[in-house]
């Protein structure tokens, strides 16, 4: 089942959601810190049922935060603009823990544009337990400039399955869905790194949130809450209280046996056709299919632009201040889907799928194609095979053709997450180092390069440090080019309109540059 991703603007905020299957809408809210990338195993479960579309509430995932201090109203409210946005009168829900707090008071104040509701639980706080959880739930996430605060996320995360809440280490805390499983982990990780600071306000306004279920004469729709064993809100249904006629609570023992207590209760509600759901055009997501790949790309900028942008290994499109230009995602970097499993793609693939994302979406005649660092030499071959008006290369530090193996083995860490979570360090002390050294890998004073206090403020480190640790394929790419024939590269390409190298560069001897630049 093919899940496709795109945006959406609701006023001033872009939106990201992802959809799968037809049928009638089920809208999806995830839970916070995540996203709607949690979501994915469900919605192919269930896309053979629905229409599934699955936002990334505000200030998560790839969703712009609300402004200010929201309160839970204001994060429902925000899921009804969202349905306007998209064309979407009517809907049945879906959401655990958090997301279905935030659709509960949807429902409640806007029952007209939903069929019914399932949710995974519904917290129902104490005053001492909001107390508790408005001084020490939510510190501050900062990042900090030599990468302390990747140690506390690591333990912060596999730790609130070992307890909660997640600060309170004792016997008497622990919960049964302990794990130190470093790929669920990893996961999450990912999420709160996306989200940064912004996930006090949406997880605050739902721990601040009181409790919100419709009088019972209220006109409202039909509700299952649900909760399985070993979730901490399952405690919560006695809490519930009185509740409206056609809603309704009840314990189950399983994961498995809550998405199956909510499908059927959301398949019993009427069954109204999909509308035609809109999408923003100033940057999203197109399917394209290759050799070894058949996934989404990731795009952003102007698709009518004459300057097509390629990133370097280990690096992404949002790192590019593109202006007046096309940028794209390679398959395994930024947003993008990655190769298909065991492929392992050469230079003849890369180039295949560089080029057929270029025709899939650029509108340009005959575009310039520019190459930063290494994927210079891919923008060369790319120019090539496209037609292109000629190609070229920023950032381009590339080193002698006799020191290409080094730098295949040591520029881009692994990647691969461990237990204790020291890929993420790894990867913090690449981007800090790079900005101290060239290459960053031989911390030498001859290898020193200048900078600047906002090249390493910690807010711009976090951006290169999420760029490097989603470039899945960075060391596979950097492989192939760094093997590459350069010169037949050149020899067969376009005539090379640009070459940027920084000041500091054009007096060192130990990097490359074609003739003539």
């Amino acid at each position: 089942m093919t899940i496709t991703r795109h945006f959406i603007r609701v006023g001033n905020r872009r939106v990201h959601y992802r959809k799968a299957g037809s049928g009638p809408t089920l809208l999806m809210v995830h839970q916070s810190p995540r996203s709607s990338a949690e979501y994915e195993p469900l919605m192919r479960k269930w896309a053979q049922h629905f229409t599934c579309i699955a936002p990334d509430t505000p200030g998560f995932g790839q969703s712009d935060a609300l402004p200010g201090n929201p309160d839970i109203e204001a994060f429902s409210a925000a899921l009804v603009g969202l349905l306007d946005a998209l064309g979407i009168q009517k809907t049945a829900a879906y959401g655990f823990h958090s997301g279905g707090i935030i659709l509960v008071g949807a429902v409640k104040r806007h029952p007209e544009r939903f069929t019914a509701l399932a949710t995974g639980g519904y917290a129902v706080w104490t005053p001492e337990e909001m107390a508790i959880f408005d001084k020490d739930y939510l510190p501050p996430f900062q990042p900090s400039g030599y990468g302390e605060h990747l140690t506390w996320l690591w333990n912060r995360i596999i730790e609130q399955t070992w307890f909660f809440p997640w600060f309170d280490v004792r016997d008497g805390a622990r919960i049964s869905v302990a794990h130190d499983d470093p790929v669920k982990t990893d996961a999450v990780i990912r999420d709160m790194l996306d989200s940064g600071d912004a996930y006090r306000a949406g997880y605050g306004a739902v721990l601040r949130a009181p409790r919100d279920i419709p009088a019972t004469d209220a006109e409202t729709i039909p509700v299952l809450i649900a909760a399985y064993n070993g979730d901490p809100l399952q405690a919560h249904i006695a809490r519930l209280g009185a509740m409206p006629p056609s809603w309704r609570a009840e314990a189950v023992a399983t994961p498995a046996d809550l998405e199956d207590a909510c499908l059927a209760h959301l398949h019993a509600a009427d069954a109204l056709p999909c509308p035609a759901i809109a999408e923003s055009q100033d940057g999203g997501f197109v399917h394209v299919d290759s050799a070894g790949f058949s996934g989404l790309i990731h795009w952003q900028g102007n698709p009518e632009a004459e300057t097509v942008l390629i990133h370097a290994p280990g690096r992404a499109a949002e790192l590019f201040d593109s202006g007046d230009a096309l940028a794209i995602d390679l398959p395994g970097h930024g947003l993008s889907d990655d190769w298909q499993p065991s492929f392992a793609p050469d230079m003849e693939s890369w180039t295949a799928i560089a080029a057929a994302i270029i025709s899939g979406i650029s509108k340009a005649k005959a575009p310039t194609i520019i190459g930063e660092g290494f994927s210079a030499l891919l923008a060369a071959k790319v120019a090539t095979q496209v037609g292109a008006r000629g190609w070229g290369a920023v950032d381009a530090h590339l080193p002698l053709p006799e020191n290409a193996s080094l730098w295949a083995e040591k520029a881009i860490p692994d990647q691969t997450p461990d237990r204790h979570g020291a890929y993420l360090n790894a990867a913090w002390n690449a981007v800090r180092a790079g900005h101290f050294f060239w290459p960053w890998f031989e911390a030498k004073a001859a290898h020193a390069v200048p900078f600047t206090a906002t090249d390493i403020a910690p807010e711009a480190l976090a951006i290169e440090h999420r760029s490097l640790i989603r470039a899945r394929a960075g060391r596979a790419l950097l492989a192939v080019l760094a093997s590459a024939d350069r010169d037949a590269l050149i020899a067969a390409a376009p005539a090379p309109l640009t070459w940027e190298r920084a000041d500091w560069a054009q007096a060192r001897a130990d990097i490359w540059s074609p003739q003539g630049f």
